[in-house]
């Protein structure tokens, strides 16, 4: 509680919480009425109301000359829309843009942006005008059509809602942001309107399966393909809720030599052209589309966006279900026709009910307007009755108007006329006395008599009145079958499967990669094997780490030193002509911590992984892949402890090496095989730490390599076999002088 001092300087006690809900209320419904929803007669909200109003009050008709946009936007904030003049100019460049609006209602002169999300130029450069669209919306709007309120500063009117003799709301479509509420419509083709609202006026209570065979779906100002099954495309109109999938459009074209490449002709609604290209180039350049070789804009007028393929041999329609999977080029279109009814209350509503109350919008604009052009043609019969009378009397009218001091009464008094046809008579000009003027004022009384009949006939028929409104739509749609540039539909629809898109990595080429990774953790991949690392260039200060063979398919399993386990993709790695980059970049790998071996993944091996102390187990190697960057935690060690050896298991015989020379050799069966863990204890070591770690078949022998590549085998090791966690003897002589066993994986140089 809180309290309140009233005008009297009384205290008044105040719940906080009825004083937020109250001020809240009054917010959320404010922002719903006034600026995120539209109204479901005209399709407009607010500000595109009052600028279109505006605009007509300026006389910027389509047959008229251009004016800054400037001051369209001053005349806006300063007599309608009291709010931020880039606002109000934002909306009026998406009025005119033909590719954010089906059917512009504004024709821009100057740049007003572009598909690829360029900004329009300042307003003080644009020039703006309205299009034939907008002065339908506005047709009739001074017959008494609509309703009129103050303006926010008392001093001038606006209209509440437009006559609007088109169908602005699904022809063009809204999208708004409320509180607690949102709206999503799509564009709709205008003929396709047309016809589904004729078959409404005869039917209304037409099923949606009905309408929808008028309508057949969105059409986007930017084309596009809709490939969304029937069903929810149903199912969606019916409800006023669901999404629609599009997709971009495309085609192959031939080159010489039995090459193509794919040619991108229309995008998805609301896509930006430029950010769209510019992120398939990234995924390219991380390695994520293998199967591109180039993408490049060669868009004037049309949009022609190129992409060119690695392979001829590829098949285009399996390159596009992975773009359309992985990028932009397919997008969800959100269908939520929340919209304010024609009584101002927001809901969602179907196909039909949106089509229902435009045209009830339309009967009550007929309607208001033919008892506008009555009362005025009333007006006019009663002035021509005062014409015609004095024309009977004219001497007298005459005398009268020359002889009495009010003539005004006594034409009254003398020809029983009223007020009005006594002013009218007075107000004559002398010229209309001739002969050819009284008979134009009874061919004019004789023409209004029979509108007149015709007015009251049509204001008690509702049938008449909906052959009027019929016949305006046939009009409309004849205009717009005519003109193929806004009348044709755009947007296509087809049925695919929802089958999943090929996997990226089936696109790449299997082709022979020697991967290289320095000390300092520089990784990269060369073509080809290699025979010998030993003519490899590194960065100043830098020495090789690790060079193997592999292919573009493979993928390479890092252990690192923390324990963890990371997954790379050969094909996504840097190509051999630098030094390649820094594997810490492709991979959340912490400065401090080594990597211990680096192999190419085989996901029916195991092997053995053991810390510094000797501690380890036996892991399935499919266990080690990880599809993030920051890896998979396999071995668990603790300060000062980590990880230091990763070798494949063979043969029956495990040969664990210590730095303090001591070797032991025990059966690979003692050791536990688990995903992930801290493991057992190998070798004991005292003061000292573990060297090497090899496994071996006991009747094979313990094969080494030394530095020189030279191979010896040592079958005779039964000395040094013991149990598991013995601390060992002195290593037999022969092994190599650098405490290592060699190489552990087979296709290490």
């Amino acid at each position: 509680m809180t309290d309140a001092t009233s005008i009297d300087g009384e205290a008044e006690p105040v719940s906080l919480k009825q004083a937020l809900e109250a001020r809240y209320l009054a917010y959320a419904l404010s922002t719903i009425t006034n600026r995120a929803l539209p109204d479901v007669r005209d399709g407009l909200k607010p500000v595109h109301r009052r600028l279109l109003y505006a605009m007509r009050q300026l006389r910027l008709d389509p047959e008229q000359g251009f004016k800054k946009s400037a001051r369209v936007v001053g005349d806006v904030i300063g007599r309608y829309h009291p709010h931020g003049d880039q606002a109000v100019y934002d909306a009026l460049v998406r009025l005119a843009q033909d590719f954010a609006v089906r059917y512009p209602l504004v024709d821009g002169q100057g740049n007003f942006g572009n598909v690829d999300g360029d900004n329009a130029a300042a307003m003080r450069y644009t020039e703006a005008r309205m299009t034939a669209i907008a002065g339908l919306l506005l047709q009739g709007i001074d017959s008494d059509t609509v309703d009129f309120r103050a303006t926010y500063d008392g001093e001038d009117e606006e209209p509440v809602v437009l006559p609007a003799a088109f169908p602005n709301l699904l022809a063009n479509g809204a999208s708004g942001i409320a509180v607690g509420m949102a709206t999503s419509i799509p564009p709709h083709n205008i003929v396709e309107l047309c016809g589904a609202a004729l078959h409404l006026l005869k039917a209304p209570k037409a099923r949606v399966d009905t309408l929808l065979e008028h309508v057949q779906g969105p059409d986007f100002p930017t084309g596009g393909v809709c490939v969304e099954p029937a069903s929810v495309v149903r199912e969606a109109y019916a409800t006023g809720r669901g999404s629609l999938r599009v997709r971009a459009r495309f085609e192959v074209e031939k080159k010489p030599r039995g090459l193509w490449q794919i040619i991108i002709t229309e995008i998805p609604y609301q896509v930006q052209k430029s950010r769209l290209i510019e992120k398939i180039a990234e995924l390219m350049q991380s390695r994520a589309l293998p199967m591109l070789d180039d993408i490049r804009d060669e868009s004037a007028e049309d949009i022609r966006i190129v992409i060119e393929p690695k392979s001829k041999n590829m098949a285009p329609e399996q390159i596009m279900a992975v773009l359309f999977k992985q990028t932009d080029l397919e997008t969800r279109f959100s269908l939520n026709m929340n919209v304010l009814d024609n009584t101002g209350v927001p809901r969602v509503m179907s196909l039909r009910d949106v089509l229902g109350q435009w045209l009830e919008h339309r009967n009550d604009v007929l309607v208001r307007k033919s008892k506008f052009r009555l009362s005025k043609i009333e007006a006019r019969l009663e002035v021509l009755d005062g014409y015609l009378i004095a024309y009977l009397n004219l001497d007298e009218v005459i005398r009268i108007i020359r002889e009495e001091d009010e003539p005004r009464d006594e034409l009254m008094a003398a020809f029983e006329l009223t007020q009005v046809q006594a002013e009218a008579i007075l107000n004559m000009r002398l010229r209309g006395l001739r002969k050819l003027e009284e008979t134009a004022i009874r061919v004019e009384h004789g023409e209004l008599v029979d509108e007149r009949k015709a007015l009251k006939k049509l204001l008690k028929s509702p049938k008449e009145q909906q052959a009027v409104i019929a016949a305006e739509l046939r009009a409309l749609k004849k205009i717009y079958q005519s003109d193929k540039a806004l009348g044709a539909r755009r947007t296509d629809f087809a049925e695919v499967t929802d089958k999943d898109p090929p996997d990226p990595e089936a696109f790449i080429e299997k082709e022979p990669v020697t991967v290289v990774c320095s000390q300092k953790g520089w990784i990269r991949a060369m073509k080809g094997h290699i025979e010998s690392g030993a003519g490899l260039a590194y960065k100043d200060g830098d020495s090789a780490g690790f060079v193997l063979h592999a292919v573009t398919t493979d993928r390479l399993i890092l252990f690192v030193s923390n324990g963890r386990a990371y997954t790379l993709d050969v094909s996504k790695l840097p190509g051999g002509r630098g030094h390649g980059d820094p594997v810490r970049l492709l991979l959340d790998i912490e400065p401090a911590e080594e990597i211990v071996e680096i192999f190419v993944h085989d996901p029916a091996r195991k092997l053995l992984v053991a810390s510094r102390i000797a501690n380890g187990f036996i892991v399935p190697e499919a266990e080690l892949v990880s599809t993030r960057k920051a890896g998979k935690q396999i071995l668990n060690v603790r300060a000062p402890d980590e990880a230091a050896a990763c070798v494949p298991v063979t043969g029956d015989h495990v040969a664990v090496l210590g730095e303090n020379r001591k070797l032991l050799c025990f059966k690979l069966a003692d050791i536990p095989e688990m995903p992930r863990g801290k493991g057992v204890r190998l070798q004991r070591h005292g003061d000292g730490h573990l060297a090497d770690i090899r496994c071996y078949a006991a009747k094979e022998g313990l094969k080494l390599t030394d530095k020189a590549g030279r191979e010896r085998v040592f079958t005779k090791l039964d000395d040094w076999v013991g149990l598991r966690a013995q601390a060992g003897r002195i290593r037999p002589k022969g092994f190599p002088t650098d405490g290592l066993m060699g190489t552990a994986f087979a296709n290490r140089l």
